[in-house]
């Protein structure tokens, strides 16, 4: 889709919104200041855009700083504060350039675990740039992998760790912890019953490890959201799925 200048500027501003890496905070403005700054430059008015800052702030759990200045926060807040300020703008569209990539790892996840939290409330269309395959992984609905500027794969997590496009992609996600991508709907056997525990049909195979160990059973019925039954999963096909196949280790140097 190709637009003028123009319109090219009234989308970044109206439709786009972006949380960066470096934080990106004005030092000499609070966090108050910096997380309706969106919102000003739009000509918002003062009462509206500082009701809808301070909504944000709170929500990302930083009430109590909206008057403190960048350089008294932590790097995670900091990063809170830039979240904020691309929510406030209530744009479509949420653009994330390696935006937890600077952050030490309990914090990132922390960080992860709020951007989860924050998209199953509004819905908003992510693109969720990264380099760590696990945080894609763990965040994308859908994920796209680059090399050398172009597309190698495109899929779920789920579709490119089971069925990976080349060895280029095999290679990429030798490491990765299965047990925490595939979901237990994947593996089961369709319309089976069998003496064990409920599990959602959505559980990764390591949640649904976890609680065939604490039920002592050997195997799990799958049911949807509604309760439905859909068939069943057994603690053997876990463990076999949650192991590589022999091929991508036999692809590794000795």
């Amino acid at each position: 889709m190709a637009m003028n200048p123009r319109r090219l500027r009234l989308f970044r501003r109206e439709r786009t919104a972006m949380v960066f890496q470096n934080f990106a905070l004005f030092p000499h403005l609070t966090v108050q200041e910096n997380t309706e700054y969106g919102l000003q430059v739009q000509h918002v008015a003062q009462k509206v855009r500082r009701d809808a800052a301070m909504r944000w702030i709170e929500r990302v759990g930083l009430k109590g700083y909206e008057d403190s200045y960048p350089n008294q926060l932590s790097g995670g807040m900091q990063q809170r504060v830039g979240l904020a300020r691309a929510l406030t703008n209530d744009a479509p569209i949420l653009l994330m350039d390696e935006a937890f990539s600077a952050l030490d790892p309990m914090i990132r996840s922390d960080m992860q675990s709020v951007l989860l939290d924050l998209q199953q409330e509004l819905g908003k269309t992510i693109v969720f740039i990264t380099h760590d395959l696990e945080e894609a992984l763990r965040l994308g609905d859908r994920i796209a992998i680059l090399r050398d500027g172009e597309v190698v794969q495109q899929g779920t997590g789920q579709q490119i760790v089971l069925k990976p496009a080349d060895d280029y992609i095999s290679s990429f996600i030798k490491d990765v912890n299965r047990g925490r991508v595939i979901r237990c709907r994947t593996l089961m056997t369709p319309g089976v019953t069998v003496d064990g525990p409920n599990v959602d049909a959505s559980l990764v195979l390591e949640e649904v490890a976890r609680v065939l160990s604490a039920a002592g059973k050997e195997a799990a019925n799958v049911i949807n959201s509604r309760g439905k039954l859909l068939g069943s999963i057994t603690m053997s096909d876990l463990i076999a799925a949650m192991v590589p196949p022999k091929a991508d280790a036999a692809s590794e140097p000795a």
